[in-house]
């Protein structure tokens, strides 16, 4: 503070690193991921799906040349016919006049039409994976705010696509120069000499040549501004750490309330265990160390069943509750040992234990065969 007033700058009150805003450095979580998927945000290039259409467009369009030309020819034909020309105009002849001129836009512009409109679904699909979502639809009147607004047309960004589109317009503007170069002045020399048609298909393979070159070129742009497209998005998705822990706090619980959950679950397991301690047959001991509780009804079960066991303070309680409650207290320490680390609570005892087992059993069905002899001679 000393080392602030002597170089003359002012004291704040506050600490400025309130209002600085945390770095998003962590990935993504794949809950966020569908959030945004579900909103309709996935990464896609509209450049892309343009130069595809306008590719297969003209590759359609040249590979169904001659029979866009038959049915321009037949159109024409027909059109400047005598009779067609001398018809009576009434409301009859206008409708079938305009069935004419819509069947022969229907069938001469399908092979290009059905062409475009499945590689644009395709190309979609492709891109957004089949995402489906009405979210789009809803108005955003952030799009409206012109502080907003003024944001984005001065942003970084902007200027990235302002120097694309001006380098995309360079190189458009080289390949029609030197297409037109290449092939414009023979026909130009040519055309005199040639007949219509042939000059048209010099002209449509000009403009063919001319069209590929520029989609060839537009479409390795289009891969990158994909790519781009795609790396911005995923940089745009990253959370901060402070988010990812709250998303985990949403999603998974906080760690406080889930330690009391699993907390109260063990103390109802233990209270249920603890109930199940007076219907036991024998509590075999090690003997301060632990305690484990059998149950065995011949008519009922095919082994022997541990309904309670524990260690230290737990294993106290058992032996107390087994002595209030007049069940028989066995020390077998090699015997505890073995099922307390081989049988969990509710489970059956093994096979290689029963041996073990029938002569504890055993021992303690004798006892109480004797009890009630004694009992009986008083």
């Amino acid at each position: 503070m000393n080392e602030t007033r002597e170089a003359g700058l002012p004291l704040l009150p506050w600490d400025l690193q309130f209002f600085a805003e945390e770095e998003k450095t962590e990935e993504a979580t794949p809950r966020k991921k569908r959030e945004a998927r579900r909103k309709g945000q996935v990464p896609r290039s509209i450049e892309f799906n343009s130069v595809l259409v306008v590719l297969v467009a003209f590759v359609v369009l040249n590979a169904f040349g001659g029979y866009f030309i038959r049915n321009l020819y037949r159109f024409l034909h027909e059109s400047f016919q005598p009779e067609t020309l001398n018809m009576m105009v009434d409301e009859i002849s206008i409708i079938d006049l305009l069935a004419k001129r819509f069947v022969f836009i229907l069938t001469a512009f399908l092979p290009v039409g059905a062409a475009v409109l499945v590689t644009g679904v395709a190309i979609n699909l492709l891109q957004t994976r089949g995402v489906f979502t009405t979210e789009t639809l809803k108005p955003r009147f952030d799009r409206i705010n012109p502080v907003q607004g003024l944001k984005r047309l001065f942003s970084p960004r902007s200027l990235v696509e302002l120097i694309k589109a001006l380098f995309k317009l360079g190189v458009i503007a080289v390949i029609i120069w030197k297409t037109y170069r290449e092939q414009a002045f023979p026909l130009v020399e040519t055309s005199l000499l040639t007949p219509v048609w042939q000059a048209v298909e010099m002209t449509w393979r000009m403009l063919y040549r001319m069209v590929m070159r520029i989609c060839l070129f537009l479409l390795v742009m289009a891969v990158g501004d994909y790519m781009y497209q795609r790396y911005e998005y995923y940089r745009n998705l990253r959370m901060t750490k402070k988010e990812v822990k709250d998303e985990y706090k949403q999603t998974e619980g906080d760690p406080l309330v889930r330690s009391r959950i699993r907390r109260r679950q063990r103390e109802m397991a233990t209270r249920r265990m603890m109930s199940q301690v007076p219907r036991a047959d024998v509590v075999i001991t090690n003997p301060t160390q632990l305690a484990v509780a059998l149950r065995y009804d011949p008519e009922e079960m095919n082994a022997p069943q541990v309904v309670a066991k524990g260690e230290g303070y737990l294993a106290e309680r058992i032996r107390a509750l087994a002595t209030e409650h007049n069940v028989p207290v066995v020390e077998n320490k090699p015997l505890a040992r073995a099922l307390y680390k081989t049988v969990e609570v509710d489970d059956y005892i093994p096979a290689h234990l029963y041996q073990a087992v029938a002569e504890v059993l055993a021992f303690i069905y004798q006892l109480r065969q004797g009890r009630r002899r004694a009992q009986g001679w008083r």
